[in-house]
């Protein structure tokens, strides 16, 4: 059915198109939150993504390439979004849903999302885009390396800086708050 519609998409059918651009709205903005981290550059991201599909999708040679080329518009956007906004972002954090059975479990997860928020800011918008593609998307390394169009060991690499850099954020969270107050008296 997709490839269908985006051959159709290609010939220049509006409602082709429109109904590819409804069926993905929603995973592409929050891939675009995930990566920008804010909902109204995360809107923009979207909508350029979007405008440059339907002006690119002629260009298009495989149409069951679809969605990593549309990933691929998303995350070019959502960098110049980030550049775009950089020094006049505030800080929205946004948790992630979670079916945790009691009480207890669901305040550590909680935090732990919390935590994990706080750390995912501290990265780069590069870093945050090669961690959603992989755990987000949960694209194979390959796929992954053609939406964010680097070569695949490139990939690799930034990925594992990425991993290292959100782990040392997290510690450097946990490190903060163990250290004591003083009180002024």
């Amino acid at each position: 059915m997709q490839h269908d519609l985006v051959i159709r998409a290609k010939e220049g059918d509006h409602d082709a198109f429109s109904s590819l651009a409804a069926a993905s709205i929603r995973h592409l903005l929050a891939t675009a939150r995930l990566i920008v981290h804010d909902a109204d550059a995360a809107q923009d991201a979207v909508q350029d993504a979007l405008i440059n599909a339907w002006l690119d999708i002629k260009g298009l040679r495989d149409p069951d390439r679809f969605d990593a080329w549309l990933h691929r518009l998303l995350v070019r956007s959502c960098y110049r979004v980030a550049r775009h906004n950089r020094g006049r972002r505030a800080i929205e954090v946004e948790f992630l849903p979670t079916d945790a059975p009691s009480t207890t479990d669901a305040q550590a997860a909680v935090v732990a999302r919390d935590q994990l928020d706080r750390a995912f800011l501290r990265l780069t918008v590069e870093q945050r885009a090669e961690l959603v593609a992989h755990h987000y998307l949960d694209l194979s390394d390959g796929d992954a390396a053609t939406v964010l169009d680097i070569p695949l060991g490139t990939f690799k690499s930034r990925l594992n800086r990425a991993s290292i850099a959100l782990r040392s954020a997290v510690e450097a969270d946990d490190r903060g708050a163990t250290v004591p107050q003083e009180s002024i008296a």
